[in-house]
């Protein structure tokens, strides 16, 4: 393992096309939810709790080499809304093509034929984490962290925040998202004898019913 990889995998330069969703933060700031950095805190720490945790679990089990197409078939259950869905298989199709280009190997190669369309992101981020060498852990920390890295950068852009100030909510989540990432590698290790209903399942209704509205947005400057 080289925890090096880590790093890689978590940089927001990796093409994995992350950097053109703001993970809901774009119809939250248009609402007023998202207005300044503690607000931005506020919503952040909301998501880590639920979506987070949710990516976490199953990033975590895939990268402990449970089955990715049961572990897609779960994610699926877990987003009830078809926007959602969507962007997450967009997502995990773009995650693919990045993780098979960095670390190749057969277990990408064939959740990339079974899944042509793509399959969830956190189940394609949790294969290319054990791809290269990283553990369920590792996993859980590298989604947990994208699902509020994402909605930070963008309110920088959409509300011309200070970077500072959005940098410093991302330190003051620190210990959330340990205990978000442990949880979820914590679940991954009962898929095993429980199987995949021991994956978190935690629901966000607000973050759903505005994806299903930003979806329809005539104009917007994000994807999701």
């Amino acid at each position: 393992m080289s925890r090096a990889a880590l790093l890689v995998l978590a940089d927001g330069r990796f093409p994995a096309g992350g950097h053109a969703h703001s993970g809901g933060a774009e119809p939250a700031v248009t609402a007023g939810r998202i207005k300044d950095a503690a607000t931005l805190e506020h919503f952040c720490r909301g998501r880590l709790h639920t979506a987070g945790l949710v990516a976490a679990g199953l990033a975590a089990a895939a990268a402990a080499g449970c089955d990715p197409l049961l572990l897609d078939d779960a994610a699926d259950a877990r987003t009830p809304v078809p926007a959602l869905r969507l962007i997450a298989r967009r997502l995990g199709r773009q995650m693919m093509r990045a993780a098979r280009a960095t670390w190749p190997g057969a277990e990408l190669d064939a959740l990339a034929a079974a899944r042509p369309r793509g399959a969830h992101q956190p189940v394609v981020l949790g294969l290319a984490a054990r791809s290269a060498g990283l553990t369920p852990l590792d996993a859980a920390y590298a989604v947990a962290y994208e699902n509020i890295s994402g909605p930070a950068t963008a309110a920088v852009r959409l509300l011309s925040l200070d970077p500072f100030d959005a940098t410093a909510v991302l330190a003051r989540l620190a210990a959330d998202l340990d205990q978000v990432a442990e949880a979820g590698a914590e679940a991954a290790r009962r898929v095993a004898t429980e199987g995949t209903d021991a994956l978190p399942a935690a629901s966000a209704p607000l973050l759903d019913i505005t994806a299903e509205q930003h979806a329809a947005w005539p104009v917007r400057l994000f994807a999701s």
